[in-house]
Order: structure tokens, then C-alpha cells, then sequence
């Protein structure tokens, strides 16, 4: 396991960008207001990049590069939180309300780790954080040293049978193509243990789904900026995971669903391994 603190991670692109000259600042522009999609760019040299699926190599939330630069992966730990609203910090406490009972929990996704952290000070004793950018383990290790962070994918974590009684996805499954969320769903069952817990959060359909005037009514201005919000980030399977089935792909993968809740903007799910 890499030494994410002192590790010295290749520049990608985006990290050579001279924002303060008209042409790095107008790709900057481009990348985050525009509509331009382009193919991720993996440095050479960097952990594990031969490796990542290709539905990862895509400017996930109008990041230059995705997830897979040093500039813009901290501003997106520190950005997510603040366009939120403040609503991911209750989300993560509710995920670890449910799983702070748990002696060993993987967050999946971890990306900068808060919800790993958040696990741990709810009195988990052995937390790991995964995700597949080394850039966010990085940011994520360097802030949260009491958290142990691994690099991998939710289809194929690299840990044995039955190694957590706790499995967090926050903000994740809606970023994978349906076809490999079955996949990820078996591979949290195989690292569960009987009776472990799987608590997911992820964002609320409501937001896209109701008419106005009934989301003015539920929420609000704050559900028309979420509203606004959903559509102006480019989430390019979030739309397919509204669609899905969510407690029957989980009971096909061995879960019993014990809860499914839709709030705005988050839709929480907590489901028992049979």
C-alpha cells in the first residue's frame, strides 16, 4: 500500500494549465461552463492508471481531466461541500449513525475522505477508505491520517470474503454504468459479512422528476438550485440510475433493503446482507 502522503504523483495537464495567462484560463472556462466532453488524460507514471475502466475516463462534474489531476481534485473536495449546501455533512452523518455499530467499514469512493473520517469519529474502530484516483487518496490521506485509504474499484475492491461488517457508498453507484453496478452491488456482498450493513446516499430524483410548483412547495428555492444543479453537471449515468430499480438490483445481489428514503436533494438506502 502506497505511502499516499509522501508519494510524488505525476503532473496530468490541468496541473500545467497558467491560469493567469488568457489561454489557460479560457481552457479552464471551457472545460468547466462549456458543453466539450473530452477523453481523460492519464500521466504516465501515474499508480494504477493501466488500470481504471474506461466509464472512469470521462470529466465527471465539468472537472478538467476528471478526477485524475492535483488542482482540480482539491478544489472539487473543497468545492462539492459548498454547491451542496451543506447537506453532504448530514448525509454523512447518517451514514454513519448506521454504521457506527460496525467493528471494520469500507467507505467505497471515498474520494477526499470525509465520510471516512466521519465513520471514525462515530466510534468505528478500523475504517478504510477506497477510490480509484491517487490524486483524491492524496488529498483524502494527507487530511485524514487516522483513515487507512487503498486504491481500487467498487467491482473489485482487492479485499477477501467477508472482510467488513460496514460498506458506505456515498454519492457513487450513480457515476457507474448500470451494468456494472450488479457488479459492484455482489462484489460489497462478497466482502460483507452476514448480516453486515450497506448504507448508499445518493442524489435524490425528486429534484429532476416533480413539477415546480411542487418542488417550490417541498423545498423551496433551495430545490430549484438543486434542480438547476442536477442538470448543469454532467453526470452522464445519473440519469440511468434514477431509472433503475434500486431494491431489486439489491436484492438480486443477496440484500435485504431496509430502507429507501427520498429526500431533496439526497435519497438514502440502507440494506442488510441476507
Amino acid at each position: 500500500m502506497p505511502d499516499w502522503c509522501s508519494i510524488d504523483l505525476p503532473d496530468a495537464w490541468p496541473d500545467r494549465l497558467r491560469l493567469r495567462t488568457p489561454r489557460g484560463l479560457w481552457r479552464f472556462a471551457r472545460g468547466v461552463l462549456g458543453r466539450d466532453r473530452h477523453r481523460v488524460q492519464i500521466p504516465e507514471g501515474l499508480p494504477g492508471g493501466d488500470e481504471l475502466p474506461k466509464y472512469l475516463l470521462q470529466e465527471f462534474h465539468n472537472l478538467p481531466n476528471g478526477n485524475y489531476s492535483k488542482r482540480f481534485t482539491r478544489g472539487y473536495i473543497t468545492g462539492f461541500d459548498r454547491v451542496m449546501l451543506g447537506r453532504m455533512r448530514r448525509a454523512r452523518q447518517r451514514i454513519a449513525e448506521a454504521l457506527g455499530g460496525c467493528r471494520a467499514v469500507l467507505d467505497v469512493g471515498s474520494a477526499g475522505g470525509r465520510t471516512a473520517e466521519m465513520l471514525r469519529r462515530a466510534g468505528v474502530p478500523e475504517v478504510w477508505g477506497l477510490d480509484a484516483s491517487p490524486y483524491l487518496l492524496q488529498h483524502a490521506a494527507r487530511e485524514f491520517p487516522g483513515v487507512r485509504f487503498v486504491q481500487g474499484v467498487a467491482e473489485q475492491t482487492g479485499f477477501p470474503d467477508q472482510r467488513f461488517d460496514g460498506v458506505a457508498a456515498c454519492f457513487l453507484l450513480h457515476e457507474i454504468p448500470p451494468r456494472h453496478i450488479d457488479r459492484c452491488l455482489r462484489e460489497f456482498h462478497r466482502i460483507l459479512q452476514p448480516g453486515g450493513l450497506l448504507a448508499i446516499c445518493e442524489p435524490s430524483a425528486l429534484q429532476l422528476q416533480q413539477p415546480v410548483r411542487r418542488l417550490l412547495r417541498r423545498g423551496g428555492i433551495g430545490a430549484l438550485y438543486f434542480r438547476w444543479l442536477a442538470r448543469f453537471v454532467h453526470e452522464p449515468f445519473l440519469d440511468a440510475w434514477h431509472r433503475s430499480n434500486a431494491g431489486a438490483m439489491l436484492a438480486a445481489a443477496g440484500f435485504e433493503l431496509i430502507a429507501d428514503e427520498q429526500d431533496l436533494p439526497v435519497r438514502h438506502l440502507l440494506a442488510r446482507k441476507c
